[in-house]
């Protein structure tokens, strides 16, 4: 990685960008910061969308600090603040069926307790992630070659190496 200080990892559902922020986290020295839970306020309850101004707010509050890893996937216009200042942006391009097979046994995981959820895993939020992992390809793939496009020079695209 060098001197890049500022990484933001973009990927569908279950490509590994959380694996990989740890990762790089820990061997960096580095905080990383979940997308989502800049996105939704956790309670035992379920989620709450903050709004867009207090996303913004907990966003410019990371990105302004000399290091941080940023991993999520948002096509919304304010994610383009952490482009814009990040030092390299990670696309994990792990193939669909792969996403699929993670997304699954991360499920079973977080049922079991094995594996800590942010979120309530309940059957209707696996329904979503295949949902989300369907789109992706089709949809949000093509939004965020279109909000990098002015940053390529900093977009690294991998296919994820943790095929497991």
């Amino acid at each position: 990685m060098g001197s890049k200080r500022r990484i933001h990892i973009i990927g569908s559902v279950g490509s590994g960008k959380t694996t990989l922020a740890k990762k790089l986290s820990k061997e960096l020295s580095i905080p990383y910061y979940e997308i989502d839970n800049i996105i939704f306020e956790r309670h035992s309850t379920g989620d709450t969308r903050r709004s867009d101004k207090e996303i913004v707010k907990r966003l410019e509050a990371i990105v302004k600090s000399d290091a941080w890893i940023l991993e999520g996937t948002s096509t919304k216009k304010w994610i383009i603040k952490s482009f814009e200042i990040a030092d390299c942006i990670i696309f994990l391009d792990t193939p669909y069926l792969i996403r699929l097979k993670r997304i699954l046994f991360r499920y079973v995981k977080q049922l079991l307790k094995i594996e800590k959820a942010n979120y309530k895993p309940t059957f209707s939020m696996l329904i979503n992630m295949f949902k989300w992992n369907h789109k992706f390809n089709k949809v949000n793939k093509i939004e965020f070659y279109k909000l990098t496009q002015e940053y390529k020079n900093k977009v690294r695209t991998y296919p994820s190496k943790l095929n497991k």
